[in-house]
Parts: C-alpha cells; sequence; structure tokens
C-alpha cells in the first residue's frame, strides 16, 4: 500500500448524510499512522426512522464509494439504525458485507457492545440525544445483547435546530452524565448517538470519579474497534482505558 496511511491503515466511515460530529470527532480520536475517509449514507424518507432503517439496509452500497481505495476496515457511524433493525439484522448484514469484502465492517453499536463486552461491564446507564421513542428503542438493543439498562437520562432536544440531535451543543453530553451521578447504579456509562458532541466530555470526565465508572461515547468506541480491527489487536479493558486516557487525543482538542 503506498498511501500517506500505509503504516498502519486507512479506515473508511459511513455517516448519516446531516451529521456534522463524526468526522470531525474521529479525526481527532484516531491515533498517529491512521487515517480515514468518509462517504455519506443518504435516504429521500422525511421520517426520521425510515431514513436510519435506509442507512443501515444501504450501507454496503454506500461502502461502494470507497471504489479500491486500501480501506483495512469500515465503520458504520448510526447508532439508531442499529436500535431499528435489531441486533440480529445487524449481525447478519455485518457477516455478509464483512465476507463479501474481506475487511472487518463494524456498526458503532456494534463497537459500543465489544467495549462494554471489554469491560466485563453487564450494568449500564445512557445518556441519550433521542426522543421517547428511540431512546426506548435503544434500551431494547441493549438487553438484547445482554446487558441491563439500570438508568436513563434524556438530554434536551433543540427541534428547532437544522437536526434535534446533530445540533446539540458539546456541554449537553456533560449534563447528561452530571445529572446520572448522584444515583448512579452501573458498570459503565454510555453517552449515545454519533451525532452527539462527546469529546470535550471524556477528557473532562472519563470516569465517574467517586466509583472509577467509566464513560463511553459511541465515536470513541468506533474508533476504538476499527483500529483494534485494523490491527488485529484483541479487545482487552487495558486498550480501552489506554483510549479513555486522552494520552493521543486530548492535546488535538480545540
Amino acid at each position: 500500500m503506498t498511501t500517506l496511511y500505509a503504516q498502519k491503515g486507512l479506515l473508511g466511515v459511513l455517516t448519516p448524510q446531516a451529521n456534522t460530529t463524526v468526522e470531525p470527532e474521529l479525526s481527532l480520536l484516531l491515533p498517529p499512522g491512521f487515517g480515514m475517509i468518509a462517504a455519506r449514507l443518504t435516504s429521500p424518507c422525511a421520517d426520521m426512522n425510515d431514513r436510519l432503517i435506509d442507512y443501515l439496509e444501504d450501507m454496503d452500497s454506500v461502502a461502494d464509494q470507497f471504489a479500491n481505495a486500501p480501506v483495512s476496515a469500515i465503520g458504520f457511524a448510526c447508532t439508531g439504525a442499529s436500535y431499528l433493525v435489531g441486533m440480529p439484522r445487524e449481525s447478519e448484514m455485518i457477516e455478509t458485507m464483512t465476507q463479501a469484502r474481506g475487511i472487518p465492517v463494524i456498526t458503532a453499536g456494534r463497537a459500543i457492545a465489544d467495549a462494554l463486552h471489554a469491560l466485563s461491564a453487564r450494568r449500564i446507564a445512557v445518556v441519550s440525544p433521542y426522543g421517547d421513542g428511540l431512546t426506548a428503542t435503544s434500551v431494547n438493543y441493549w438487553s438484547a445483547h445482554g446487558f441491563e439498562v439500570t438508568e436513563v437520562c434524556q438530554v434536551t432536544q433543540n427541534s428547532a435546530a437544522f437536526h434535534p440531535i446533530y445540533a446539540h451543543s458539546a456541554d449537553v453530553a456533560l449534563d447528561g452524565l452530571r445529572r446520572l451521578e448522584k444515583s448512579l447504579n452501573a458498570d459503565a456509562v454510555v453517552l449515545l448517538g454519533t451525532g452527539l458532541p462527546t469529546l470535550p466530555t471524556l477528557d473532562a470526565a472519563p470516569y465517574v470519579t467517586d466509583r472509577a465508572v467509566p464513560v463511553l461515547s459511541s465515536n470513541l468506541c468506533l474508533a476504538w474497534r476499527m483500529v483494534m480491527a485494523a490491527t488485529d489487536s484483541p479487545l482487552t479493558a487495558q486498550s480501552l482505558h489506554d483510549w479513555l486516557s486522552g494520552a493521543h487525543w486530548a492535546h488535538k482538542l480545540p
């Protein structure tokens, strides 16, 4: 491979058409020697849930935009789609696409599940940027993966913005995390949604300090999981804690 990122890996990322968070956060999160190219997931559907389902059902054809670029893993950066189609259908699509393309294909939802398993977490609390319906569907998804959702904190949506999720400011995730702290009864906290800006929160609070409960985000888990796949590295708690430390990315924050 004769690209700028030949030493370690070039990653292909599929991101929803209006998502303004995935590419900036993944660019900051990737360690030295890794690069990414992105393709946009699009849908003509007016209903958000219908669009999300389209994104996952069409992900293989959208990945054709990468043509013969030497990507070593493909990441699907849209958790809401995984919640709606459910774990069995998601797993089937991942397996089919991985076999057909000969490289790992990872959804953000599966990446979070892998991270939680690496941490041996069973009880989780979530900060959700979604409305009631998609939040409830996300809880069903995590339950299907074998996790018990002990607390849910929904952050306020801005319905007047260009998008109720992608238009959140960076302090929303931290506010949701602070609201969970007093009653937290979980092994890990997950900040849901690839469109929710989370890196300032992870930099300020990678753990809920009184119990050292790790705080994960969709984009951090996806970046970690793609890099582990591209380098054929084991999914260990230590590798994830190294990412949570911010050692290779926090200094790049604005």
